[in-house]
């Protein structure tokens, strides 16, 4: 019987994991940077919830031309990022639960919101890439080469040569 093929390797993963990580860095920069600019136009809730979607969607496309470039999606661009924010809705939920947590619990993060930003990244981090992995970015099957078709039509059961004599 032959090995149940992987979309992708450990090591593949890992690489996707690290540079999911690295645009997560990168978001968390934009996330800052949005409500420190936002702040004063709007207030620190709202420049909070604005500059979560401003971060998503730099995210999603730096994740779409980098961590998962190649990946073959049969959605339209406006329909991925979609996905990104639904899916990702998880990771929203635990970031900002914990930013506005922080807010509550500590004004000190009221005053340096850098501080529960960052605890908020880390609190979606995992979540954020095992959901956009599996449902955003999802690696379509390979089609089987004839090679394999071959292979796996003489590991049938009903094949003649894997038949005992009587």
């Amino acid at each position: 019987m032959t090995p149940v093929s992987h979309p992708f390797t450990d090591r593949q993963k890992l690489l996707r994991l690290f540079k999911f990580g690295v645009v997560g860095t990168l978001g968390f920069v934009w996330d800052t940077g949005s409500v420190y600019a936002l702040r004063p136009l709007l207030g620190l809730t709202l420049a909070t919830l604005a500059a979560y979607f401003i971060a998503a969607t730099a995210n999603w496309l730096l994740n779409r031309l980098w961590t998962f470039r190649g990946v073959q999606s049969s959605h339209s661009i406006v329909v991925q990022w979609l996905r990104f924010l639904a899916a990702n809705s998880v990771g929203f939920v635990l970031n900002r639960g914990t930013v506005y947590t922080l807010f509550i619990l500590f004004p000190f993060c009221r005053h340096y919101p850098v501080v529960a930003l960052a605890a908020g990244s880390i609190a979606g981090l995992l979540s954020n890439f095992h959901i956009s992995q599996k449902v955003v970015f999802r690696e379509r099957p390979q089609a089987a080469t004839p090679e394999q078709d071959l292979a796996n039509s003489r590991m049938t059961p009903a094949d003649p040569a894997h038949r005992r004599a009587p």
